[in-house]
């Protein structure tokens, strides 16, 4: 098994969700909007530059068309642009960029795509979001389909970004999208490396057809384990092989106790009103947010503190390895929790396959 990998988000959202009860009434804060130059690109440089100093393997440029920063994450800046502004100001860390087919045609974004790959010597790959977020698409002018058909999409763009980077000519006509003999001049360095998010049906048979990563919501060991099950079903037919990123916030205290402590106190300061507006908000999205029972689950967008890695440096780092024996190939972590960045992290590479 290859050694763990480890990825971050780059900041480029304007505001984080929070679903607490003093945010009640409240005009939700977007801490970006009123920046411009430098004092900009020092917001969204320095994050970068500490994942980059501490060694993390990817970045994620994800993109929040739009978003209220509330029940869930604010509007972020757009995905194509931080993505190129990273690949100026970074050496080593491996830029994925988070794209939405249905927003892009295809076509274009491996045109981008192979530059950016020529520009940073390799340091890209992307990953596709098919969009649960439904408001966003009538916004931006993009056709809302149903649920499983925003799959279907997805499979034929990252068919045609597959053929455009593998073949010198390359023709396709599906039933979203066309292109006649597409030719990439440059061509981009090496292969296409797609990562996905999802966590239905549709989301695991498009991984086992057509990517090599599945980001998942974060969720404890059991749920982890059913998702990790059900995709392998799949590719044992297809004969891929596919690899796995989890969605983990760290909240790593001296003691067990402290961190059980400070966790409670999260929890207790839910709003359920938020919590109800968050749930109206995702539903176009299927196996993800629906456990309404975990409050872990409800502490921020992605189901980050679900994975639990709540406790002492040791305690987290037991539950990491739980995580990598059940065949997660990478942790998609926050990087806040300074104890966690400075006696977990260092340590987290050296985890026995």
């Amino acid at each position: 098994m290859a050694t763990i990998k480890t990825c971050t988000w780059a900041p480029t959202a304007l505001a984080a969700p929070n679903l607490t009860r003093q945010a009640t009434g409240k005009k939700p804060g977007r801490t970006g909007t009123g920046w411009s130059g430098p004092a900009l690109v020092q917001r969204l440089l320095s994050p970068v530059q500490k994942a980059e100093a501490l060694g993390i393997d990817y970045l994620l440029v994800a993109q929040r068309w739009w978003g209220t920063g509330a029940e869930i994450e604010g509007s972020s800046y757009d995905c194509l642009a931080m993505t190129d502004f990273y690949a100026a100001h970074t050496d080593s860390i491996h830029l994925i960029t988070a794209v939405h087919p249905g927003f892009f045609l295809p076509a274009p974004i491996a045109k981008w795509s192979a530059t950016l790959s020529r520009l940073t010597n390799g340091r890209w790959s992307i990953n596709v979001t098919s969009g649960w977020h439904e408001a966003e698409f009538g916004m931006y002018g993009a056709e809302l389909i149903e649920h499983d058909e925003r799959y279907a999409r997805t499979s034929e763009f990252i068919q045609i970004l597959r053929g455009a980077w593998t073949h010198e000519e390359f023709s396709f006509a599906g039933r979203f999208y066309q292109v006649d003999g597409l030719r990439l001049e440059p061509r981009p360095i090496g292969s296409l490396e797609v990562f996905q998010g999802g966590q239905s049906e549709a989301a695991m048979n498009m991984a086992a057809h057509h990517s090599n990563w599945m980001f998942l919501n974060g969720g404890p060991p059991e749920k982890i384990a059913g998702i990790i099950e059900a995709v392998r079903k799949r590719t044992a037919e297809t004969g891929r092989h596919l690899r796995f990123a989890l969605y983990s916030i760290p909240l790593c205290r001296r003691t067990d106790a402290e961190a059980t402590a400070e966790i409670t106190a999260m929890i207790s300061a839910v709003d359920d009103t938020l919590l109800e507006s968050r749930g109206k908000r995702v539903s176009g999205a299927q196996g993800m947010w629906a456990d309404r029972e975990n409050k872990l689950a409800m502490l921020d967008s992605n189901e980050g503190y679900a994975s639990g890695l709540i406790g002492s440096p040791d305690t987290v780092l037991q539950r990491m390895q739980e995580f990598r024996q059940l065949g997660v190939d990478c942790f998609h972590l926050t990087l806040h929790d300074e104890l966690f960045n400075t006696e977990v992290l260092p340590t987290l590479k050296q985890l026995p396959a």
